[in-house]
């Protein structure tokens, strides 16, 4: 849709709903605005959460028969 067939249409509506319209832009914007804002980790901020058993190079008991 052409702006200017938006404009035209936005023209014959009465002032409490051209509000209403303006008040729906103002969602759209604001709900576009929180999709746009994705948070990033920092860095190290899964520390301590992983933890490698000692062991973890050593071969693993399932495939000792192949070995």
């Amino acid at each position: 849709m052409e702006h200017t067939q938006l404009y035209t249409k936005l023209n014959y509506l009465p002032a409490d709903l051209k509000s209403e319209v303006n008040d729906f832009i103002e969602f759209l914007l604001s709900k576009r605005k929180m999709q746009i804002k994705k948070k990033t980790p920092k860095f190290g901020c899964a520390k301590g959460q992983i933890y490698l058993t000692p062991d973890f190079k050593e071969p693993l008991d399932d495939f000792k028969d192949f070995m």
